[in-house]
């Protein structure tokens, strides 16, 4: 089966025979649901159907380099008796887009994404927990009224505001298989904290999760580790925090006790007058450096906390791989339409999803960790197959033959991106 089908099978949702290799990566269900979420998928047969809009959306992030309709014609978007000029102008294309809203790809994205950033692989553990991360980013969108109207933006140092408007991103991360499990966009204005809220009970049992000093809050870190099971959290130490030592394991970790804010107990009534947080140091370039956390110094030593922390750079390695290596360092996002600048960039979290996923299944095969692939060849090839894919003409191979060719262009592409010599899958 191609992978073109494998990723989403816009050509008929009901016609695959041979539903494991496709289940693998998004399941003809979830499509169909995700396409249920938009009011107008009533669409004539002249126009260009939903399921193919999705798949041109997802196009748009792997092709940032292409204007709408090359991508189109690239993946060969038409379906037999759509090849129509109008339908593939850029008109045509906006309007299609339109149609199909926002919600479908959002929807998909964090359907996917929980049931993709859980998975466990070899070497994924750390100490029994699997690590995630907690960060926030920013995109660029053209500057007109709607979008600066909508967006916002912040100030420059001479308080004017900066010229374009901004989207926030904050985003829940696997640290070792980089897919991202839950993700919020806004307005600039809103907070990364406030937003990180809206999914942090989304976070797994037996995991330890990561954070930038700028999501310190009690509020926040409580409501990890007092739900679920063995949910720990790992933070920067705040600067000015008044506390008392309660004890002192060692010369570099110690047991704090800290008084709940007033504001932060007026938004949640049920939180304690103090709490107890774990505060490890360690030395970097000569300089000390804190950090707060919840995993018991039973079970955890000081040298092992201080170290895990450093990971919580995997996620601004992610960060980088979607605007550097999908968006080819391109600063500003396409679309010139609120509804559709959310479309794109759910779009875009999708399409970095399935290939982060793909290469963790190929990692998988050859006994490696996940973060051993690059992003940059994986999205470079999966780009390339979805070319070959959608140029070939289905009548001149069957289902067998594109598979067949697939999965050995697959097993050769990983091998050789792992340093392994080739062998079949």
């Amino acid at each position: 089966m191609p992978i073109q089908q494998m990723l989403l099978g816009f050509d008929d949702l009901h016609s695959f025979t041979d539903l494991d290799a496709f289940s693998q990566n998004i399941p003809i269900e979830w499509i169909e649901s995700a396409l249920q979420l938009t009011t107008k998928a009533s669409i004539r047969r002249r126009r260009l159907p939903p399921e193919q809009v999705l798949w041109l959306v997802m196009g748009m992030a792997l092709f940032r380099h292409e204007p709408i309709g090359e991508v189109a014609r690239r993946l060969n978007i038409c379906a037999e008796g759509l090849a129509n000029e109008a339908l593939l102008a850029r008109s045509g294309l906006s309007e299609a887009r339109q149609r199909l809203g926002d919600q479908p790809l959002e929807w998909l994205f964090k359907r996917t994404g929980q049931h993709w950033g859980t998975e466990r692989y070899p070497q994924d553990d750390w100490h029994g927990l699997q690590i995630f991360a907690v960060d926030g980013a920013l995109f660029r969108t053209p500057d007109t009224p709607e979008l600066r109207e909508h967006f916002g933006s912040g100030n420059t140092s001479s308080q004017r505001q900066t010229a374009f408007p901004m989207m926030r991103l904050v985003a829940l991360m696997n640290v070792r298989s980089h897919v991202i499990l839950n993700a919020q966009l806004s307005p600039y204005r809103r907070s990364e904290m406030r937003l990180a809220e809206t999914f942090i009970a989304q976070i797994p049992d037996h995991s330890v999760t990561l954070f930038d000093k700028g999501f310190w809050g009690a509020d926040l870190l409580l409501s990890i580790n007092r739900t679920g099971e063995q949910r720990h959290w790992l933070i920067p130490e705040r600067k000015g925090l008044v506390y008392e030592e309660v004890e002192a394991y060692n010369e570099h970790d110690r047991l704090l006790q800290m008084t709940v804010s007033a504001q932060a107990r007026k938004r949640h009534p049920a939180l304690p007058e103090t709490w107890t947080v774990r505060a490890v140091s360690y030395e970097v370039n000569g300089k000390l450096k804190t950090v707060f956390t919840s995993l018991p110094a039973e079970r955890f030593s000081t040298a092992q906390v201080a170290t895990l922390y450093q990971e919580r750079w995997e996620i601004e390695l992610g960060f980088r791989d979607i605007k550097s290596s999908m968006q080819h360092n391109a600063i500003t996002l396409r679309s010139k339409k609120v509804e559709l600048i959310y479309q794109e960039v759910w779009g875009m979290l999708l399409a970095y999803n399935v290939i982060r996923r793909e290469a963790s299944q190929a990692a998988v095969c050859y006994g490696r960790s996940p973060s051993e692939i690059r992003f940059k060849p994986a999205c470079q090839f999966i780009a390339a197959q979805l070319i070959v894919m959608g140029a070939a003409q289905p009548a001149s191979k069957t289902g067998a033959d594109y598979q067949n060719y697939e999965q050995a262009s697959r097993a050769c592409f990983w091998s050789t991106v792992l340093g392994h010599r080739h062998r079949g899958r």
